[in-house]
């Protein structure tokens, strides 16, 4: 049978999100074996189990911190999946998915394709965007292990319970360590990661200033989202770049996207086409971003959001 390993990324000992549904990729393929790095895989193993992983691995390595030490952590994997004889691994296309992802295929001497947003495991094709999102590319993965990650929320979670074995590995990384990370910084705690939301609001140029982003942090307070921002905003010094969306920013597939006063540009678009719902918000009716939405609503941002956010917040109360 097909072993599909994945790489549970996980953050403040609980699992991404969005790993559930490369989890139901995989699941898609055969059996699933999933592979934790922070010593927490018991903990883990009942919900995993039911979107089917059947065994997961607790991967450790002696004095070895796989937080602070990215190529000691993709060694180990590599190792991982070789131990477990894996014909394929996976993982989410987030900044650490594809960095920790890519050391382990260069490890594995395995082909490798990120942010991909289907795969086939018996004719082992994997499907990518292309020309900012003009194009769908499909590539052969040829034979052997090969290595991919898949674009956060872009695969529905499904949920299928099975028995989940625990097991340990201790194992020494075969690399030599180059990269020590010394410190790590959080950003504020309170803002939802953009790859991990399931409904996203973003805003513009047209917002015009970094303070009336508020208005668009209130309306995501009541529908439990993230704030993006456009390149545009970000440049303008309205955001910082942590919440840029678009191909020289985040790559994001929520359930909705709210653009607010966004024109629809091809660089922007390609970050976010994979959005289950779009709902675009524009005074300009002629708006590219019209053309590529589900909604549209021709009307000023600056009315229309505190609109919103006020029928939210009655609802709530009733």
């Amino acid at each position: 049978m097909t072993k599909i390993g994945v790489f549970i990324e996980t953050g403040d000992k609980a699992v991404k999100e969005s790993v559930l549904g490369v989890i139901t990729a995989a699941a898609s393929g055969g059996e699933v074996v999933g592979f934790v790095l922070d010593g927490n895989a018991r903990a883990y193993s009942e919900m995993l189990g039911a979107y089917g992983v059947s065994r997961l691995v607790n991967l450790s390595a002696p004095d070895t911190d796989f937080g602070m030490q990215p190529e000691a952590a993709g060694s180990v994997l590599a190792l991982g999946a070789k131990a477990h004889d894996i014909d394929a691994l996976l993982g989410v296309g987030s900044p650490v998915g594809n960095d920790i992802l890519a050391r382990a295929a260069v490890a594995l001497q395995a082909p490798m394709a990120l942010d991909c947003l289907d795969m086939d495991f018996d004719t082992r094709e994997i499907k990518k965007s292309h020309f900012s999102g003009k194009a769908i590319a499909a590539f052969g993965m040829g034979e052997g292990v090969f290595v991919a990650s898949l674009r956060p929320n872009v695969m529905e979670p499904v949920e299928k319970t099975v028995p989940c074995e625990v097991v340990d590995l201790d194992v020494s990384p075969d690399t030599e360590v180059r990269l020590i990370v010394k410190t790590l910084e959080k950003g504020n705690e309170d803002v939802k990661d953009l790859t991990e939301a399931s409904v996203i609001i973003t805003g513009g140029r047209p917002m015009g200033a970094a303070e009336n982003f508020s208005i668009l942090d209130a309306c995501a307070g009541r529908l439990g989202a993230a704030v993006g921002a456009s390149r545009a905003a970000v440049d303008a010094g309205y955001a910082s770049h942590a919440m840029q969306v678009g191909q020289t920013g985040k790559i994001v597939s929520p359930k909705l996207y709210i653009a607010c006063g966004l024109s629809g540009s091809v660089q922007h678009f390609a970050g976010m086409k994979t959005s289950k719902v779009i709902v675009a918000i524009n005074t300009d009716k002629d708006a590219p971003i019209f053309t590529k939405s589900d909604y549209g609503i021709i009307a000023d941002l600056f009315e229309v959001v505190p609109e919103l956010t006020r029928v939210l917040e009655e609802r709530r109360a009733g």
